[in-house]
């Protein structure tokens, strides 16, 4: 049986000045328990998997960050049961987050993780996590396979690209009223996976398709296909770093309609590499919601003065589900497993429950880029 606690636990604790004490077992493979008289053990660990280097260290480093918040939060409402977390920067790239994998499993500390970070890892490690037992709950996975795999620990705080692709094309249809849509992706299993279902969804609106690669910096020869093909409107399926220069490309050569693209280029190193002139008039979408104004402001307190952004919400909310659950006294991997899959609350972000997996809540929002700057985002209805 399992209570509903909200969370903002935590905080209530904390501001009510009360230190939470709960009952827990533990086992010879999980952290011992500490000398002070409490139940919980010491050295108790949430990891972070996902990137905090390289092209894509925003989306990770966002997360992060996010997940500091909540952090910071719980150990100041249980001074007597601290919990630490852990990065292992994988860069974004599943082949190095396959191995961290392997070292987060093998640190018998670490009871949760938050992440990975993105589709890509979270396929390359869900296995991994699944036959140690150790759950995850990521803030911005979004590919819709990833639990269609029988995994118990995979859970995600997020809506998946199935629930936006449809979104984005009937902004496009509706809002942006396009007649000629150029679809590209850049061939990563998040970024073709959301251009895909735009394309099923935009059907003969679609006047022309192509993929490109990330990491690839000269888009000449998509530039030319989509100016030849006389689209008003571009989707792009993948992250910020090729979606602004692309951007920057295209405006080079003259388009001038719409440029939009998803959650991975929803982010201000999307403007630098475009340029804010050319990234100006730009649409994003996102499962994501803005920032809430207290919660930007502990944000800011507790990352060096450094703004939200994309995800960071997500990211309070991931680490959140397993700190509730610290806080209630599931000290061990499979206690914390099944607290999260029992999971009923109100989150920063949006109810969270999860089934199979997946958030029941389902909300896209469509961020602009106006004078240099991504603004709030609004609901897409």
């Amino acid at each position: 049986m399992h209570t509903k606690h909200t969370l903002r636990i935590a905080a209530a604790l904390a501001a009510a000045g009360l230190a939470l004490t709960a009952c827990g077992t533990t086992d010879s493979s999980e952290p011992a328990a500490s000398g002070t008289g409490s139940n919980c053990p010491s050295g108790l660990k949430l990891a972070f998997l996902g990137a905090q280097t390289g092209d894509y260290a925003n989306l990770g480093i966002n997360i992060s960050n996010g997940a500091n918040v909540a952090l910071n939060e719980y150990n100041q409402a249980n001074p007597d049961c601290k919990v630490t977390m852990q990065p292992f920067d994988s860069q974004g790239d599943p082949n190095q987050a396959t191995k961290l994998a392997t070292q987060i499993i093998q640190d018998k500390s670490i009871i949760g993780v938050v992440g990975p970070a993105f589709s890509g890892e979270s396929g390359a490690t869900g296995d991994a996590f699944n036959g140690a037992g150790l759950v995850t709950v990521s803030a911005s996975a979004t590919d819709p396979a990833l639990t269609t795999h029988g995994w118990t620990t995979f859970h995600r705080v997020v809506a998946t690209d199935a629930d936006q692709a449809p979104q984005v094309a009937k902004y496009l249809k509706d809002t942006a009223q396009a007649k000629k849509v150029f679809v590209i992706d850049d061939s990563s299993e998040y970024g073709k996976g959301l251009a895909d279902g735009v394309r099923k969804g935009l059907g003969s609106l679609v006047t022309g398709s192509d993929a490109v690669q990330q990491k690839q910096t000269d888009f000449s020869a998509t530039v030319t296909k989509v100016t030849s093909s006389g689209a008003d409107a571009v989707f792009y399926g993948g992250y910020y770093a090729e979606a602004g220069l692309l951007t920057k490309q295209l405006r080079a050569a003259g388009y001038k309609g719409l440029f939009m693209s998803g959650d991975g280029s929803l982010d201000p190193g999307f403007i630098q590499a475009a340029g804010a002139d050319a990234a100006n008039g730009a649409v994003l979408t996102c499962p994501c919601a803005p920032s809430k104004p207290d919660f930007t402001k502990k944000y800011k307190a507790d990352n060096d003065g450094a703004e939200p952004g994309t995800y960071s919400a997500e990211g309070y909310d991931a680490a959140n589900v397993m700190l509730t659950g610290i806080a209630e006294g599931n000290f061990t991997r499979a206690d914390l497993l099944d607290w999260v899959n029992n999971f009923d609350a109100e989150g920063l972000t949006k109810h969270i429950k999860f089934d199979n997996g997946d958030v029941s809540t389902v909300v896209i929002y469509a961020y602009k880029v106006e004078g240099g700057k991504i603004q709030p985002g609004v609901p897409i209805k």
